[in-house]
């Protein structure tokens, strides 16, 4: 991408390695005929979404619009993981590593959403580009981060699924208002750096997915993103 000659390369490669990974869950999931229907049809929303977004978007505009389509990346981590705890026929039996999975691809995804959609809003000037400062700003995202781990090491005793979720909703909010504080405490011009390391922070949570579905490729590739 960083060449005129290879850029329309580059973004095939990468539609490329999303329709391959597209393919690929298909597979693994080997769904009935009426849930590859649905899967197909919402993958049909998405697409007419995302051409109709595209060609309205201009070349200046393109970081924000990268930031805005983050989010979606983090909202679909901690989708995953939520959606796979509460799917679970007995949490209180999930090992240590299953449960730690869940939970930092819940919190990392949370972060990743919340600060992308802020990181769009000052891009796009939607949102004021001086610095959120709060008096107690330190004091705030110390109790926030206090309260996420208090929640995962709820999530980490393997208690009872309404418990459980209990303590991961918890974990999903408060990380979540982490992450649009801190990306509202940085300034407008600093963004482009913000959206590279929440790009990280989703390659980790992705890597976290990885062993929550027992699946080395996407530990392999988050580790790479991250």
């Amino acid at each position: 991408l960083a060449s005129q000659k290879t850029a329309r390369l580059g973004a095939v490669s990468g539609q490329s390695g999303v329709a391959l990974g597209v393919a690929s869950t298909m597979g693994h999931l080997n769904p009935t005929i009426g849930t590859a229907a649905g899967i197909t049809a919402l993958m049909g929303v998405g697409a007419v979404a995302g051409k109709y977004i595209g060609d309205r978007v201009e070349p200046t505009s393109l970081p924000q619009t990268v930031a805005a389509f983050h989010s979606l990346v983090g909202l679909a981590a901690s989708a995953a993981a939520v959606g796979d705890y509460w799917n679970c026929p007995d949490t209180t039996q999930l090992d240590g590593v299953h449960l730690a999975s869940i939970y930092l691809a819940t919190v990392i995804g949370s972060v990743t959403a919340t600060g992308s959609l802020v990181a769009f809003g000052k891009l796009d000037g939607r949102l004021g580009s001086a610095p959120l400062k709060l008096a107690q700003r330190d004091k705030i995202n110390a109790g926030l981060g206090a309260a996420t781990l208090g929640a995962g090491a709820v999530v980490m005793g393997a208690p009872e699924v309404g418990t459980g979720m209990a303590a991961l909703s918890s974990a999903l909010t408060t990380s979540g208002v982490l992450g649009w504080h801190m990306t509202a405490s940085i300034g407008g011009a600093d963004m482009p750096v913000v959206i590279t390391v929440l790009n990280s922070y989703s390659g980790w949570a992705l890597c976290a997915e990885g062993f929550m579905l027992d699946m080395p490729i996407l530990t392999t590739v988050g580790a790479l993103i991250g």
